[in-house]
């Protein structure tokens, strides 16, 4: 399949680094990385710790190195990484010397990878369904264009070996199926026609999870495929809160958000018109991060 050149257009606007996967002063240490994409989920697993699995890593974490969870911008987790330890990206760090984080980190990192090698790469944000647990777990996962193929591929870089063993994927994690990893706008789409009981998306850990708790993800997915990839916890504008009834205006708004993010190339003008023109959708400068229980700068 040829790529027409609305696509190219599109492509172009993945492949630039933003305010979140800019890699700023350590855009020469990237050139040293591999191009291959299943080289490159290595890397990011070789400088990352997931904070809830770290347990299975025989890392226990403490509060202060728990706290890089918080830290949004991917030049900012670099440079918190190479105070630590200044050799390589690609040179792995054992586990207790990984930064903590979660699949949003995982996530970022490796788009900021790819675009740094001149792929087009984006987050999605969404649900899992492969976690062991029945239920579609709040994910998030990256996806890049497969220039041979001419298709977007969804990349899981957070399930290492280890987490093969705790969670066994039935899959091919460099190329997710469309089924077993959902964005948000298709767990709302499948909510809304009767398809799926939205209390199954969440986590279910904390048994949360619901059509507020999709709504939220759908603006964080809409977010990311503007370039403001935010953390999991990070609340502003329309997202309503734990459990809170969406009103009918909201149900019409989100309803149409699902649509554009479900197929984000076809409608990729008026997802970008919406988000820069309505202030409830925009990622502010500041958000409200509901881990912490504060107002937070975004690129702090």
């Amino acid at each position: 399949m040829a790529t027409d050149q609305t696509t190219r257009h599109h492509l172009d606007y993945f492949v630039r680094p933003a305010g979140m996967t800019s890699v700023g002063q350590y855009a020469p240490l990237f050139d040293a990385l591999p191009t291959d994409v299943a080289d490159l989920v290595r890397v990011a697993q070789g400088l990352l710790l997931h904070e809830h699995i770290a347990p299975a890593y025989g890392v226990t974490l403490s509060d202060e190195r728990r706290g890089t969870v918080h830290i949004r911008p991917v030049e900012r987790l670099l440079g918190r990484l190479l105070e630590e330890d200044d050799r390589p990206l690609a040179t792995a760090r054992r586990p207790a010397g990984r930064l903590a984080g979660n699949c949003r980190h995982f996530t970022v990192v490796m788009v900021a990878m790819l675009r740094a090698h001149g792929v087009p790469a984006r987050a999605r944000c969404g649900f899992g369904g492969y976690f062991g647990t029945g239920t579609f777990e709040d994910h998030w996962v990256c996806e890049y264009w497969h220039g041979a193929d001419a298709r977007w591929v969804l990349v899981d870089a957070q399930i290492d070996d280890v987490q093969r063993g705790l969670f066994r994927p039935d899959f091919d994690l460099l190329d997710v199926p469309r089924d077993r990893f959902l964005v948000a706008g298709d767990a709302w789409a499948r909510s809304r026609a009767g398809d799926a009981d939205p209390t199954t998306f969440g986590l279910s850990f904390l048994r949360e999870g619901g059509l507020w708790f999709i709504a939220g993800n759908l603006l964080r997915d809409l977010a990311a495929l503007n370039a403001t990839e935010m953390l999991p916890w990070d609340v502003w504008g329309a997202m309503p809160g734990p459990g809170e009834p969406i009103e009918d205006d909201h149900l019409e708004l989100f309803d149409r958000l699902a649509a554009i993010t479900r197929e984000p190339d076809a409608a990729f003008a008026e997802l970008r018109a919406r988000y820069e023109g309505d202030d409830r959708l925009r990622v502010p400068a500041t958000v409200y991060n509901a881990v912490l229980g504060r107002d937070d700068a975004v690129l702090h």
